[in-house]
């Protein structure tokens, strides 16, 4: 009889592992929560109370000697991904991995490498991919409709002063937010864009300056076919949070933000009197910025159906990769404005 069902076993389910819960559930005719674990016990038997789910455990390694699911869903600190990652994938497990993958190559490198040997789907919660306004966005530049993209630019603006610094603030395992937050962006133009070919950045912490790390970095990128982009990640932003992202190709402009209910798709048009005019047309989306439970969907329907994941453990990779390279950029400092004229 064939598998009807994935049986998921949640590790981190404090704040976004609780969202991944509750997107199983949601998608409870092929997925079911078998199994929750955290370090937190108030924690783990809180959110276990109220999912009912009877497997409870604190330590990662005796829920996958226990086993009795099929796939392993990791809402858990960046440091601690490959760790976990690889282990589920020795003990022959999927793997479901929340952004981002990590913050090093060499963590992505041994993930990569766990997968490709055990075979079994991995996939990187790339969550913008899922996000219905940025879905419209990528059909409507793959359509045409605003013809061949020339800039790109996207935002990962939040304000992390008043979040706490929890497992975000780490001066030994450092979550640079270009990687951490900002691979939001990222992740979302290569998906539209394709891989960035270079990288040049600059970074500064002038609003959280107790935190190990810059606390807003820009990225210029160059893009296949010419295209040139740019990437905003802040994390003491005094906004609200948002993902404003912008494409502008040679017919036409859209603009768009997860957490709108529209986008703007602007488009040439010339009036009955012969003037050029630019008029913006609002495209209604759902809002679901972090739609998790398209996620959980696709991973079902990858194990249930051998299909292909969209955002793989390769994808997720590419898109630590170009952080990275952002990351190594800015603590270059760029290059140096020469000459400089003076009136003196």
């Amino acid at each position: 009889m064939a598998q009807n069902k994935v049986k998921f076993a949640v590790v981190g389910i404090g704040g976004l592992g609780r969202s991944h819960m509750i997107g199983i559930n949601n998608n409870s005719d092929v997925a079911e929560i078998y199994a929750v674990c955290d370090n937190n016990e108030e924690i783990l038997n809180r959110v276990a109370n109220e999912f009912n789910v009877e497997r409870r455990y604190l330590d990662f390694y005796e829920m996958i000697k226990d086993g009795g699911f099929d796939c392993v869903l990791l809402s858990t600190p960046d440091s601690i991904h490959r760790e976990h990652a690889v282990a589920a994938l020795e003990a022959g497990y999927h793997v479901l991995c929340e952004k981002p993958l990590a913050q090093t190559v060499e963590d992505c490198e041994a993930m990569v490498a766990a997968a490709k040997k055990s075979g079994k789907k991995f996939m990187t919660g790339q969550v913008c991919r899922k996000a219905p306004g940025f879905i419209k966005a990528k059909e409507l530049v793959d359509s045409g409709a605003i013809g061949e993209l020339f800039y790109v630019e996207s935002e990962y603006a939040h304000d992390y002063q008043f979040l706490g610094k929890a497992w975000r603030w780490d001066p030994v395992n450092l979550r640079y937010s270009i990687i951490g937050g900002g691979c939001h962006a990222i992740d979302l133009l290569r998906w539209i864009a394709g891989d960035p070919e270079k990288v040049m950045a600059l970074a500064n912490r002038k609003v959280l300056k107790d935190w190990p790390v810059d606390d807003c970095t820009i990225a210029i990128m160059q893009f296949p076919n010419n295209v040139v982009g740019k990437i905003f990640c802040g994390i003491g932003v005094k906004r609200d949070y948002t993902m404003r992202t912008c494409l502008y190709g040679t017919k036409g402009t859209i603009i768009c933000d997860n957490r709108n209910p529209t986008i703007k798709l602007y488009r040439h048009a010339i009036t009955d009197n012969g003037e050029h005019i630019y008029p913006d047309k609002d495209i209604p989306v759902d809002i679901a910025h972090h739609n998790v439970s398209a996620e959980i969907k696709d991973m079902c329907d990858a194990i249930l159906n051998d299909t292909a994941l969209e955002c793989d453990v390769y994808e997720g990779a590419n898109t630590v990769a170009v952080g990275i390279a952002a990351v190594e950029s800015a603590a270059q400092g760029g290059m140096p404005v020469a000459p400089r004229y003076s009136k003196r």
